[in-house]
């Protein structure tokens, strides 16, 4: 037996009350009770009500829950045979002592396995929230990161979680965890996981579910999980008894990776402590191919016969072709052809690159949508043909994707090319080489950057005395970021003023693209730094309405000492809503806000906090939150009419 100090001082605890005290990670009730000190279990035998948390009356220790009686020394229940268990106590000149049996060595769970198959497969980035029907798995959890094999953010909102790990899959390419309770909290998780499935994120959700004996008798945060993700995920599984536990987490992780997907599994609370025995877990030795595929060489040579034959070529990159730049823009170079982005796109090319035009469409500059429009051939690579993006269906059309289903898929191409996006263009290139009549453009492509950057110029004079204008702002963040931050973008003007105004180097960009869902860039620079930690810096830029979704995540930037910089435009207004309001000729209607001291938030969070009211203090707050040493937050006092 192994004697356990609960209780320091005696006099913390007088006569005829009790209280909770934790011995081994253990809760037990501690009673003083006719000058006695006894130790009771912590749970009544009906529901579990804490008796710690209890009160004696007439002599009786009373359940808080449900009032059900126990004598406070021997555990009785007056008049039956049961009660709860009591464990041997002594009394020492420094406090109040329990004896406990030596703990038997810890069993290995199945959340053990299955989680030991999560790290195996290089899924060790978890968001979430620890709480009652999910803790088995969370303990699974806390092993590995013990051991360091595992990393675990515990967020505010799991909302939060989700699109964290949906930006850690958008920037890395692989999945992270987001991790929550039944009932609530796995329904707050689904905006985000949304938004990884629509962008085409691997992420893998991760539930807590109530015990199976009471599913389908309306028991508390009861809800089918399996049924609530159906239209979410891809992968969709209830952890059973007698499952292959180690095989279900290997194919979650495979269909979240090669169809970058969602996977969700939910874990009942009694299987998720259950005995794992000699079970495997799971490794992908074996398991996943390479997904180099080869184009349909009779397909390839249609796309060179078009590109031999084009004059004045143009390529057209989206978010699909991340990883591929390197080859894209040699065939850029040999074609002498500019290189436009979507706005899921942005900084694939850097703006001051001979051959980038900047971002096409909506968000876009007007040098991009100048040369699709005077082009004779558009090579489309990675890209989704979205309307926000505009690419027009009028000109001959190569369209190239590792997805069949995105090729045409709103409408007829020329020349629909499948196949591992690296590989293809290279074989492009290899067969055009020195067989091309195209016009060299990088001349017309420096002439329209002057004419854009002379209209940038006039515009950054713009001032009503109604606060700082969005270009001034972002002329500001082009002088003083680092070239080669991640840049989390959230939606509403802020994001159409950056798309336009914000000059991409060596930077990545995440944004909530297809789902365009407001609240994205704080938790999503929470999944930047975790996947890139303090390597490269990492800026999140957002409007007041958005920021205002997750802002209680400021706390998880100071707990982990993420290095986040926030840029916040606060004009006091959904300012994109009310434009569309007026667009469609209806009256301006709730969209004013009522805002926090945004910069007095974030220092008492524990961040550093600066407002700019004026254009002549901007530089002087970029400079001081960017360069400071931890999370940061610049407030910036913006005119909702210069965007």
């Amino acid at each position: 037996m192994k004697w356990h100090k609960i209780l320091e001082n005696v006099s913390d605890l007088p006569e005829g009350r009790v209280m909770t005290v934790t011995a081994a990670n253990h809760d037990y009730c501690l009673t003083h009770f006719e000058g006695k000190f006894c130790v009771l279990d912590n749970k009544c035998p009906h529901q579990g009500g804490p008796l710690g948390e209890g009160s004696i009356e007439n002599g009786l220790l009373r359940c808080p829950w449900h009032g059900w009686d126990y004598h406070p020394c021997d555990g009785k229940i007056p008049g039956y045979d049961d009660g709860v268990a009591t464990y041997p106590t002594k009394l020492e000149e420094d406090g109040v002592y329990i004896g406990l049996e030596k703990p038997k060595e810890d069993v290995r769970t199945v959340s053990d396995a299955m989680v030991e198959t999560m790290i195996n497969w290089g899924v060790n980035v978890v968001f979430g929230m620890v709480g009652h029907s999910n803790l088995g798995l969370a303990d699974a959890f806390r092993k590995q990161e013990q051991k360091g094999n595992l990393r675990f953010f515990g967020i505010r909102h799991e909302g939060a979680a989700s699109f964290a790990a949906s930006a850690f899959g958008k920037l890395t390419g692989k999945p992270a965890a987001c991790f929550a309770i039944a009932g609530p909290g796995s329904t707050n998780m689904f905006t985000g996981l949304w938004d990884a499935k629509v962008d085409r994120a691997p992420i893998l959700a991760l539930t807590g579910q109530v015990a199976t004996q009471v599913v389908g008798t309306g028991n508390f945060q009861e809800l089918d999980l399996v049924r609530a993700f159906q239209t979410v995920a891809d992968f969709n599984h209830r952890v059973q008894k007698d499952s292959l536990h180690s095989e279900l987490m290997t194919l979650a992780i495979k269909h979240a990776i090669i169809n970058r997907d969602v996977s969700h599994l939910t874990f009942p609370d009694e299987i998720q402590e259950m005995p794992a025995g000699d079970e495997a877990s799971g490794t992908p030795d074996g398991r996943i191919t390479s997904l180099k595929i080869a184009p349909d060489d009779e397909v390839l040579q249609q796309a060179i016969k078009l590109i031999t034959n084009s004059k004045r070529p143009v390529i057209i990159v989206g978010h699909g072709a991340g990883d591929n730049m390197e080859a894209v823009i040699e065939m850029a170079e040999q074609l002498n052809s500019p290189v436009l982005t979507t706005f899921k796109g942005k900084g694939l090319i850097a703006d001051d690159h001979p051959l980038g035009c900047g971002v096409l469409g909506r968000s876009g500059t007007p040098i991009a949508s100048w040369f699709m429009n005077e082009s004779d051939l558009l090579i489309v690579i990675g890209a989704s043909f979205s309307n926000h993006t505009g690419i027009t269906p009028k000109l001959p059309t190569i369209q190239i994707d590792r997805d069949p289903l995105a090729l045409a898929k709103f409408h007829k191409i020329d020349v629909p090319l499948w196949g591992e996006i690296s590989l293809t263009v290279k074989k492009i290139t290899e067969n055009i080489t020195g067989k091309t009549n195209c016009i060299d453009r990088h001349e017309e492509i420096r002439n329209r950057w002057e004419i854009w950057k002379s209209e940038k110029a006039n515009r950054l004079k713009d001032d009503r005395g109604k606060g700082i204008s969005s270009i001034a702002v972002f002329d500001s963040l082009n002088q003083h970021a680092p070239e080669n931050a991640v840049m989390c973008v959230d939606v509403g003007n802020n994001a159409y003023s950056f798309g336009r105004y914000f000059e991409s180097k060596k930077h990545n960009f995440l944004m909530s693209g297809y789902l365009g869902s407001i609240g994205f860039a704080l938790p999503a620079a929470l999944g930047a730094w975790a996947a890139v930690g303090n390597k490269r810096p990492v800026i999140a830029v957002a409007g007041d309405g958005g920021f205002c979704q997750y802002l209680a995540e400021v706390t998880t930037a100071v707990k982990y000492d993420m290095d986040i910089k926030i840029i916040i435009l606060n004009n006091n207004e959904l300012g994109k809503i009310s434009k569309e309001q007026r667009g469609g000729d209806l009256n301006v209607w709730a969209t004013d806000l009522k805002n926090p001291e945004f910069a007095e938030y974030a220092r008492g969070c524990g961040a550093l906090g600066i407002k700019v009211t004026s254009r002549t203090k901007l530089d002087t707050g970029m400079k001081e939150v960017l360069q400071h040493d931890g999370p940061a937050l610049l407030e910036v006092i913006t005119d909702v009419g210069l965007i």
